[in-house]
């Protein structure tokens, strides 16, 4: 979330339209692994924080079909992509609100929502442990939240491909150098329970993909090159890595898929936790 897309710590993948494609396609990819042990079924009104495009916002909507959502977000371009694309299903009208909005200072009266739902935003904000307080000041005594967050340090790629870790450490570096964490996920249990959250639970979500399922490693690879692709040109111009390893690594990544035995591994940390 940023204060505009261009003007606040630099967003590490863009606002275009390709980027914002992607996280749907990400999103579509990931749902099976990122719904887990989510549920909402006995929530009414829950609060998104950070939704962009609101592509998570139509998951949650069509698996949980009695769910009223308030997604915020502070970045013009992805809640104008938002509004048209949760407009366009018919399952989704009158049953969500998207509002402009800094995490770190939520627009709520205390008390206000009986859940909350954050996924893959706090890797991007300089001040994660902020934004969950502002959770839990305006969740109900009983209210829940689960978070999804990254942890960079678990991905893994074989056959070894040097390139793909030194732009891989470039966008890591990237992140942190300007305000966000790559390694945030690691971390959820630390800060839910400094700020009074209970009944604190986390679990390491893991896919390890090698030959015995080559069509879902192919898929994996494909949806891990976009994911690091998408952040090439601003890592570019920053300095962080040139033209020619972005090359090098696509050929990496692409001749690992053509690899018969190779192997693909990557983690994230699931948190949820209650108010009383």
């Amino acid at each position: 979330m940023t204060d505009t897309p261009r003007t606040c710590f630099p967003y590490l993948h863009g606002f275009d339209s390709s980027e914002q494609d992607r996280l749907y396609r990400q999103a579509e990819f990931m749902e099976q692994a990122v719904y887990r042990d989510i549920d909402f079924s006995d929530r009414t009104h829950i609060l998104e924080v950070g939704c962009g495009v609101g592509a998570q916002t139509a998951i949650l909507l069509r698996r949980f079909p009695r769910l009223k959502i308030t997604g915020v977000d502070f970045s013009d371009d992805q809640l104008s992509r938002a509004r048209e694309h949760l407009a366009s299903l018919p399952y989704a009208q009158g049953r969500y609100e998207i509002l402009k909005m800094d995490a770190k200072a939520l627009e709520f009266k205390g008390k206000t929502f009986d859940g909350a739902f954050l996924c893959w935003i706090l890797e991007h904000i300089p001040q994660p442990k902020q934004v969950l307080s502002e959770v839990r000041r305006v969740l109900k005594p009983g209210g829940r939240v689960y978070v999804t967050e990254v942890m960079n340090h678990a991905f893994f790629l074989d056959p070894y491909s040097p390139n793909v870790w030194k732009y891989w450490m470039a966008f890591n570096d990237y992140q942190l150098d300007t305000g966000g964490d790559p390694f945030v996920g690691v971390k959820l249990g630390n800060f839910l329970t400094s700020l009074g959250f209970r009944r604190v639970v986390t679990k390491i979500r893991t896919t390890h993909l090698d030959n015995r399922r080559p069509e879902k490693r192919r898929e994996m690879i494909d949806e891990r090159k976009d994911l690091l692709l998408s952040a090439a040109g601003q890592l570019i111009k920053a300095g962080y890595t040139t033209q020619e390893i972005v090359d090098e690594a696509t050929k990496e990544l692409e001749s690992v898929q053509r690899n018969p035995d190779a192997v693909i591994m990557d983690s994230f940390m699931r948190a949820s936790a209650e108010v009383e």
